[in-house]
Formats: structure tokens, sequence, C-alpha cells
């Protein structure tokens, strides 16, 4: 048997963060005070509710999702303001969004994910001069 890939929803809570995936008819959860206490509760529980298999994963074979929320709040080093120039987007309104007073269309989820991921391309391309 082939092991399953694991998604995780990560989704901000009023404390903390929880995160739940289901795979093979078995329901994941677990939570955490913070990123990395929920990235530690997560390859925890996968492993668990895997052992049966004989299955083992790390951090890195698991697909982590967030809500934006999350993802702002484990990446607070993106400038929110640069952000919404770049996609061309109200900056009020992606604040909104990011705090969850709104909840963003999924069209503008997929506006603001497309925005975030060109960055991320053009970071990973950079290189120094040494």
């Amino acid at each position: 048997m082939k092991k399953p890939v694991l998604t995780f929803d990560i989704i901000k809570e009023e404390i903390g963060y929880s995160a739940i995936s289901s795979s093979k008819g078995r329901y994941i959860a677990t939570q955490g005070d913070d990123f990395e206490d929920l990235k530690k509760n997560i390859v925890e529980a996968a492993n668990l509710a895997s052992e049966d298999f004989g299955f083992e994963y790390s951090i890195d074979e698991l697909i982590l999702r967030p809500d934006l929320q999350s993802f702002f709040e484990f990446y607070k080093v993106l400038n929110v303001n640069a952000l919404s120039k770049r996609i061309n987007m109200n900056q009020s309104l992606l604040a909104q969004y990011i705090s969850g007073t709104k909840k963003p269309s999924s069209t503008q989820t997929r506006r603001i994910l497309e925005g975030v991921q060109q960055v991320g391309r053009e970071l990973s391309a950079i290189q120094f001069l040494l």
C-alpha cells in the first residue's frame, strides 16, 4: 500500500490553531498554541493515525493548507501593503480578509494566493552576488 498524501486544513482559532485531515476513512485533528507547536502536533497526530499501516511522516511530507488569517500570522515577514499593491487590491479590504473581519470569495482568495505564489517564485529565483 502506497503512503497516502495527507492534507491538513489549518484554522486560526480564538486561542491558537486547529488542524484537521481525513484520509482512508480516518479523521485526524489536533491543535497548537502557535505554529511551531501545531506543526509538531500535526506530525504526531499523522503518525499516530498511520501507525496501523506502518507509515511514518515528517512535516515535509504533509500538505498544510492554512486559512488566510493563519497564513499571514505564520508569515509576518510578508508586507501586506506591498502585496495589496501588487495584486491591485484595496489594502483595507485585504487587511479585513486577513483579520477575519470579512470573508473573501473564492475569486478573491485565488487572487491573493496567486500574488503570494508569484512572490515565492521570484524569491526562489534570487541569487545574491558573492
